[in-house]
């Protein structure tokens, strides 16, 4: 054998006293000062006798071993190879039998990260699940490692690999375990892979995840992974399927020379795929929201990992018997199965009801008051929820505010009210560019209802309005970032005589000090409206995600122009247990991270000031509003319309209703925000734009029938 190791070496070393050069370590060893010598070799050889059945003579009659332990200052004298393996894994028969546990000693299993692979590795040791283990982790034990990783403050700062292998040793000195405590890398994956029956995958590397995946495909090496959160447990079958894509496809077609030199933003959607946005644990995706604001990296819990390191063991006896073991992801979530304690009948889940297919288009129609109609309905509305009723006759078209088709944000109506001036204005121009002049009537119904009728005349049209009907059927909502450039005077007054000519007033700011201070405000709003229980619910039942029912209203996810990222962050803050956990921790400031970044990207922000505050006069800053909106577009604006929380709030009890707990919070940020444009914080507003340059372009939002 090589030369006997010094106390001060990493490894455990198994003594023959058969062997002269063991003997010789051996007793300059225990004359060393402070070793310890453990010596139970007689109750291990009592107990080894009692084993049922009784065991062959030659394992009873094998030669002890002595075992150094240099990290313990220590020697054990234990039984022989044979004997031990036989004695300690005695109790784990027959839920793996004596033969499958002889069948068990040739196989070969690399872990490759060792802090939920570390108990893994542990647990395959213990279990007595192969008869060699190939640990590779590049980095040292940390404290903040210790929540999860079963060592001690006298390991801190060894590397990975041996922390993991010296355990491993003191529960088994003859488990044959080889370290790399360089870790996985291009160069050396393959030669890792080669040497191993089984890869069990648990690094936090995305690069090192794909390399140990697109090695295994090649040499048809199957692949483990437990990722702790809700026990999510992934097999890939590569020795059975050496064409599966890796990760089954979730994150895409993904490849080492892909993923290498991406940012950690830009490995955010993979990793989320990986894991499954929409089915972390709510607190798991709460705190990926706080990260690197109140929290470092995402958490990771000690019993998760113990409960990683099981289901992996379960996985691996399937796999080395030869039982079913498909590729594919299953989830073992403990607070699930606890979430059920009580129930005597486990429920499953209705099936899905089959999704309608989405109506064609709307004609706009071949008489005049199927144009009017179709026209009307395709003012902008919040959320696009199109709260009015249409009615027509040959000569006029009627638009009514249905109180049935509002939200919490609509505070007495207000925003409905100006959705219905867009609609007005839009039948005015439709008319106006069939040579028609128009008389408008506005009726306050009471109960925070209006009703607005425009009637078609003989009299002359008026120009102003036909000009704008080209705009007009092309006006969309563009949330496209844009690049930002001043607005020149001449756009700026156009803007400010489109409010004017409907009796409001348009003010605009390009400052970009003020853009960025609004940016914080719009923010905290959407921090808010997340944070809010019924707000969150409205704003997420707006949204139309492929496969949705209901087409014809709402926001396709799609016109939101949010990169994969920022859909993955969307995905889970939809999810109203995450945002409770959030709104519990009274955090949650990534929330605001889109408001943030648009207005880094916008040219300009105004608001339609109204004057008075009852449902007739928002009528008249919804007509100002959709008037701006398309003089914005014809002078190459492109408009985001932003609807605050706090939009239409202005007294105490309005902001109280809509958030009880950030109710200051929200009178505050109004004020802010208005003063910011020198508007009187008393003052009505019709809406808030966001104005951009060189914007893509955007798609129309759907519309009901009728």
């Amino acid at each position: 054998m090589s030369t006997p190791p010094t106390p001060d070496d990493g490894a455990a070393t198994v003594l023959d006293p058969r062997d002269p050069l063991d003997l010789r370590a051996l007793h300059r060893l225990s004359r060393t000062p402070g070793i310890r010598v453990l010596d139970t070799l007689a109750r291990q050889r009592s107990a080894l006798a009692e084993v049922v059945p009784t065991p062959d003579p030659e394992i009873l009659a094998e030669a002890p071993r002595w075992v150094h332990y240099p990290w313990r200052h220590s020697l054990v004298h234990l039984l022989g190879p044979r004997g031990f393996r036989l004695l300690r894994l005695d109790r784990n028969r027959n839920k793996i039998t004596t033969a499958e546990q002889e069948r068990l000693r040739s196989v070969r299993i690399g872990v490759v990260g060792l802090s939920v692979g570390h108990a893994v590795a542990h647990t395959l040791a213990l279990e007595g699940l192969c008869g060699e283990l190939h640990l590779a982790d590049f980095d040292t034990l940390d404290l903040s490692n210790l929540n999860r990783i079963p060592a001690g403050v006298l390991d801190l700062g060894v590397p990975k690999t041996d922390v993991a292998a010296r355990r491993i040793a003191e529960l088994d000195p003859y488990l044959d375990v080889r370290c790399r405590p360089e870790g996985i890398a291009p160069e050396s994956v393959d030669d890792f892979v080669a040497g191993v029956d089984l890869v069990i995958e648990e690094c936090d590397s995305l690069d090192v995840k794909v390399l140990v995946r697109e090695a295994a495909r090649r040499q048809r090496v199957p692949v483990i992974m437990e990722t702790s959160d809700r026990g999510l447990l992934d097999v890939e079958r590569f020795d059975l399927e050496p064409d599966r894509p890796l990760f089954h496809g979730s994150a895409g077609v993904v490849t080492s020379d892909r993923v290498a030199g991406l940012s950690t933003h830009d490995k955010v959607p993979y990793v989320m795929a990986i894991l499954g946005a929409d089915q972390v644990s709510a607190r798991f995706a709460a705190s990926m929201v706080e990260v690197d604001r109140t929290v470092s990296t995402w958490p990771q819990l000690g019993g998760d990992v113990a409960l990683g390191g099981a289901t992996v063991a379960a996985a691996v006896r399937r796999w080395a018997r030869g039982d079913a073991l498909p590729s594919g992801r299953v989830r073992i979530d403990v607070d699930a199965v606890l979430d059920r304690l009580g129930d005597s009948v486990i429920r499953t889940a209705e099936p899905a009801a089959p999704v309608p297919a989405r109506r064609a288009p709307d004609d706009a129609g071949t008489t005049l008051a199927d144009r009017l109609a179709y026209y009307t309905r395709r003012a902008p509305s919040g959320g696009n929820v199109q709260p009015w009723i249409v009615e027509t006759t040959d000569r006029s078209v009627t638009v009514t505010l249905d109180p049935r088709r509002t939200s919490g944000l609509d505070v007495r109506r207000r925003g409905s009210a100006v959705a219905v001036g867009a609609a007005v204005l839009n039948a005015r121009i439709t008319a106006a560019a069939e040579g028609f002049s128009t008389t408008e009537t506005v009726t306050d119904l009471g109960d925070d209802v209006v009703r607005a009728e425009v009637t078609v005349g003989s009299g002359a049209m008026c120009r102003a309005d036909a000009e704008l009907f080209p705009a007009m059927t092309t006006r969309a909502t563009n949330r496209h970032h844009g690049t930002p450039h001043p607005v020149d005077a001449a756009t700026a007054g156009a803007l400010a005589d489109a409010a004017a000519a409907e009796g409001c007033r348009f003010v605009l700011t390009g400052d970009r000090v003020a853009l960025t201070e609004i940016g914080e405000i719009l923010a905290e709003s959407d921090r808010v409206r997340y944070l809010t229980p019924h707000l969150h619910a409205e704003m997420m039942s707006e949204l139309r995600w492929p496969g949705d029912a209901d087409p014809d209203t709402g926001i396709d996810v799609d016109t939101l122009a949010m990169d994969r990222t920022d859909l993955v962050k969307l995905d889970v803050a939809r999810r109203p247990e995450v945002m409770a956990h959030l709104a519990n921790w009274d955090t949650g400031s990534a929330l605001g991270d889109d408001a943030r970044d648009r207005l880094a990207a916008t040219s300009a922000v105004g608001v339609v000031v109204v004057d008075g505050d009852g449902p007739t006069d928002f009528v008249r800053g919804g007509r100002a509003v959709q008037r701006v909106w398309i003089t914005a577009e014809r002078w190459g604006l492109a408009v985001h319309p932003v609807s605050p929380v706090f939009l239409y709030a202005r007294t105490d009890s309005e902001f109280r209703e809509l958030a009880p707990r950030h109710a200051d919070v929200l009178a505050a940020l109004r004020s802010r925000l208005l003063g910011l444009f020198g508007v009187d914080p008393t003052a009505s507003i019709g809406l808030v734009m966001r104005l951009s340059h060189g914007a893509a372009p955007a798609p129309p939002s759907r519309r009901r029938r009728g």
